[in-house]
């Protein structure tokens, strides 16, 4: 015995076309957002302003500006440190900032949190 499933606005092949489009431009938009982003830049200061690191969002390094009151030649330590802490909050600021607006786009589809996607 064969069983008839209806094929009506609500289901069947429409729906998962439809479902199939709504993926592709969500695809789309993505790969839009995410050139944006790579396109754009990040600036951090770190020690009061001592240290300013400007990075992209493809996470490559732009420029550092040490300010000349930091380096003491008996205190590398402390310039090292401070240094690495800009450029790691700078890191942080172009990832926080992908996995909002990614987000975004893929909270619209109704896909929230799509783990290992970003």
């Amino acid at each position: 015995m064969k069983v008839r499933i209806p094929q009506n606005s609500m289901g069947g092949a429409g729906n998962m076309a439809s479902m199939l489009k709504q993926a592709q431009q969500m695809q789309q938009d993505m790969a839009a957002k995410q050139e944006e982003l790579e396109a754009a830049e990040y600036e951090v200061s770190a020690g009061g302003g001592m240290v300013t690191v400007r990075i992209n969002g493809k996470k490559e390094l732009l420029s550092l500006d040490v300010k000349e009151d930091i380096v003491d030649p008996d205190d590398i330590e402390t310039m090292t440190d401070i240094i690495m802490a800009a450029v790691n909050e700078a890191i942080r600021k172009v990832e926080d900032t992908a996995s909002e607006e990614l987000g975004k786009i893929t909270g619209q589809m109704g896909m929230p949190g799509m783990p290992g996607l970003f």
